[in-house]
């Protein structure tokens, strides 16, 4: 049964209310300024995620590979796209396809440890510290990749693993954050807003990355990671100086804003809510549709985002500065089309015409069969960069309904406990999602042939369209019973006497005991 939050019926009030909601509804207030910031935390954790995908293109010694390794695809006709530039852009490191899909792995080894914890504890004592210093740590590393490459690629993937442990509150965090500052008629347009931070931190990224490897200073590709680390510290610090943990304890919010969202999140507390329902949790059914959208979603995602510069190099043969560009494209897509596809679900929801369950649903669909459609017919392409592009484009661009489907899907499913429940769907995608380049990298070892990455792609899709199928069978958009505010006082004297009944149950035989003992 859907919850909504109480309304005071009184017509002078209303009339109040109205004129001052309209007025924070058209002007910029300080939840857009946390979204702007969460949006911009986002980027940069996906920048910290994915510069090592095409650094790792220019650090490898490819030339010093098996021959079979790198035969790249002679089906296609000599490697043409390949330039002297890019064999002089040759890394130092002979690390197999096999080694290199566990460098890439061993940053979300670390991410999805830290998930659950962090999501328990900015439950209790808030998010925004544990957001900041997390994002510091992982900053911090980034700019220790160059010296732990060189001394080892084991400490590369300490120093990698760590990054992880560092980034691991994003989400949770950021989720928290949003169910705290965001209204439920904006949280489409406005998680959209910050989770496309994904898409525009990879958008950046990549290409970026791309021309620091063949241009850049220290070497070229170490000063992917100096850039980016000195960005991500300046942002952690601007994030801890300059936003608060919720509109009640933010000094700098509008007295009517602060109105507007404090009686439009009803129900939603801080560190003061009741105890986590966890069996209740556990058996929800919607809950579990949003688990498996997640992981479909991060083990399709993370196939391509961490191996599509590798099969640009091998099988497309696109130089590393290319790359880098071509690499980016189907994010920048998706990153737009999330913010268009954004505004079409809330315009869906305010039309009346339908509910929140039907919207996450429709808007889910197009963002996970869209990739797999695209990959199963990318996969068939040929030798056709062009096409191969352009439809990894379209495919990965749709991809970005997600973010207004299962993605936001916790707020309305339980505003008080979103955090917990993106930790917990969250650290099992990553877990799923961290298998991604490891198969990949067993699938091409040594041969590396159209037809070894078509089962890449299929795999990929096939994870996609199971996923999205369960997710269309029990998901929901409805607020569930096991977070309904207005039964907390009741839910609390029940525990209570439980624990009474319990105390009474034990007192009579601990003096049973004592009477035997005599």
């Amino acid at each position: 049964m859907g919850l909504k939050p109480e309304e005071d019926k009184t017509p002078s009030k209303m009339a109040i209310m109205d004129e001052e909601n309209s007025v924070v509804k058209t002007g910029l207030g300080m939840r857009h300024w946390v979204t702007f910031m969460l949006f911009l935390g986002m980027a940069n954790a996906y920048i910290m995620r994915t510069n090592m995908s095409v650094a790792i293109v220019a650090m490898v010694n490819h030339t010093a590979l098996p021959i079979v390794t790198e035969a790249v695809d002679t089906e296609c006709g000599p490697v043409s796209n390949t330039s002297n530039e890019d064999i002089g852009q040759d890394g130092s490191f002979v690390w197999t396809s096999t080694l290199q899909g566990y460098i890439l792995s061993s940053f979300f080894y670390g991410y999805v440890i830290t998930q659950i914890p962090f999501g328990i504890l900015s439950k209790k004592f808030g998010a925004r510290w544990f957001l900041g210093v997390g994002m510091l740590v992982n900053s911090v590393f980034g700019l220790l990749v160059p010296i732990a490459a060189k001394a080892g690629y084991q400490w590369l993937i300490v120093v990698r693993f760590i990054q992880g442990l560092g980034e691991g509150p994003i989400v949770p965090c950021s989720h928290a954050m949003l169910a705290k500052w965001i209204p439920p008629n904006e949280r489409s347009r406005m998680g959209a807003a910050v989770y496309a931070g994904a898409q525009f931190g990879t958008v950046i990224s990549m290409p970026l990355s791309g021309l620091l490897s063949a241009y850049g200073f220290a070497g070229g590709w170490p000063s992917i990671f100096y850039v980016f680390g000195l960005v991500g510290t300046v942002w952690c610090l601007a994030f801890l100086c300059f936003v608060s943990e919720d509109p009640e304890h933010c000094p700098s919010i509008k007295e009517n804003e602060k109105k507007y969202i404090l009686s439009a999140l009803w129900g939603t507390a801080g560190s003061s809510s009741p105890p986590i329902p966890w069996s209740k949790i556990l058996r929800s059914m919607p809950f579990w549709a949003i688990m498996l959208a997640h992981v479909g979603q991060n083990y399709g995602y993370e196939t391509l985002m961490t191996e599509l510069p590798t099969f640009m190099r091998q099988v497309l043969h696109f130089s590393i500065k290319d790359n880098g560009f071509f690499s980016a494209l189907p994010y920048l897509c998706m990153w737009l089309f999330s913010m268009f596809i954004s505004v079409v679900a809330d315009w869906m929801l305010s039309s009346g015409h339908f509910n929140h369950t039907q919207v996450r649903k429709i808007i889910n669909s197009i963002g996970e069969y869209g990739p797999a459609i695209g990959l199963f017919v990318a996969a068939n392409t040929g030798c056709n960069p062009a096409a191969t592009v352009a439809i990894l484009a379209i495919g990965v661009g749709l991809n970005g309904g997600i973010y207004s489907g299962f993605k936001v899907n916790h707020l309305d499913l339980s505003p008080r406990f979103a955090g917990i429940l993106m930790a917990f769907t969250n650290c099992l995608a990553n877990l799923t999602g961290l298998l991604a380049p490891i198969v990949a990298g067993y699938i091409i070892e040594g041969k590396p042939t159209q037809a070894q990455w078509r089962i890449v792609f299929y795999v990929a899709g096939g994870v996609y369209i199971f996923c999205a199928t369960f997710y269309n069978i029990f998901g929901s958009g409805r607020r569930q019973d096991w977070d309904n505010p207005a039964l907390d006082e009741a839910n609390a004297k029940k525990a209570a006497a439980k624990k009474a009944a319990r105390k009474e149950r034990i007192t009579p035989r601990n003096l049973n005991e004592a009477e035997t003992a005599q």
